[in-house]
């Protein structure tokens, strides 16, 4: 399961739900873009350090951006950028998640739905 930035951001505010899914996955795996956003959301050293220990420690597969997303990424924004705003990490992640046959884990359903061939775990904060 490929778990999408805004599921790993609420595991680091302390979420139990995002802790129950990532330590029920025995195989886990990140985008690199999930954690690029990630460093770009950290507010000081120490927490890129935490980030950097966190996803070997956790034992999380680091999915690279290959050629083969790329295209399928570009692909995606030709189709979906004008009718429904996908962005473009959202179209690197999802199209990482189909390249691989992952599953992606995810909070932002709506920004994902309209992918085909794409298949989506819905994940719920706690209290949401």
């Amino acid at each position: 399961m490929i778990f999408d930035t805004d599921v790993l951001i609420w595991f680091f505010r302390g979420d139990p739900r995002a802790a129950e899914l990532i330590e029920s996955c025995a195989e886990r795996a990140v985008s690199v873009v999930s954690l690029l956003e990630l460093y770009q959301g950290a507010r000081s050293r120490n927490e890129m350090r935490v980030l950097a220990r966190f996803f070997p420690h956790q034992q999380f597969r680091m999915l690279p951006v290959t050629e083969s997303i790329s295209h399928s990424a570009v692909t995606l924004m030709e189709e979906h950028a004008l009718g429904h705003g996908l962005q473009t990490a959202d179209a690197l992640i999802a199209a990482t998640a189909r390249e691989t046959g992952s599953v992606l884990a995810t909070g932002n359903v709506r920004h994902f739905r309209v992918i085909r061939r794409l298949e989506i775990k819905a994940f719920r904060p706690s209290g949401v």
